[in-house]
């Protein structure tokens, strides 16, 4: 089923939303909040929590691109998941966070988040593919770096040198576009 007549569902509030919803983004959804949480339990409750925000956001909201917005809710649900149970302050995400903290800490007060996101995303379109899997693997899904280097077939010291120069990478294209540091 497309994305557009499964949002139509939820417009018609349809319980059959959520059932396509998650037979089609199930196993992504789950994927994001297991790579977070590193637990089957809590990723499948997050899943489950994320039908339940689409079903609550949809209307008024239609997005533009379900999966993607499906991805960013899932994200957040098992970010917060994981500050409320302590385990961001020991675990991959927490160091993931604080790398991309150097670089974009605060900025959301100087610049909106639609800015800061064009830049990302046109810092991003300018690298190697398997520079932005290793970048979105680590900040986005918050893989760690040992995870990474298997995935992508290169050494953990190469993978840091990548990330590390990326972000310095990252930081000067924000700087550019002024968007203060």
């Amino acid at each position: 089923m497309e994305d557009r007549e499964i949002i139509d569902l939820y417009f018609a509030r349809s319980e059959r939303a959520i059932r396509e919803t998650e037979r089609k983004y199930g196993r992504q959804v789950q994927g994001v909040a297991y790579g977070i949480l590193r637990n089957r339990a809590d990723a499948e409750e997050c899943a489950g929590d994320t039908w339940l925000r689409a079903w609550n956001a949809m209307p008024p909201q239609r997005p533009d691109r379900l999966g993607a917005w499906l991805m960013r809710v899932a994200r957040n649900l098992s970010l917060d998941r994981l500050r409320r149970s302590g385990a961001m302050k020991r675990g991959e995400p927490a160091l993931a966070l604080d790398e991309l903290t150097e670089v974009v800490a605060d900025v959301r007060d100087e610049a909106g988040d639609g800015e800061i996101m064009a830049v990302v995303n046109g810092f991003l379109a300018r690298q190697r593919q398997v520079n932005r899997v290793m970048f979105l693997r680590r900040y986005w899904y918050m893989d760690g770096v040992p995870e990474i280097a298997r995935r992508v077939g290169r050494t953990e010291g190469a993978v840091r040198v990548t990330l590390y120069r990326m972000r310095k990478g990252l930081r000067a294209a924000l700087e550019k576009e002024g968007i203060a540091i």
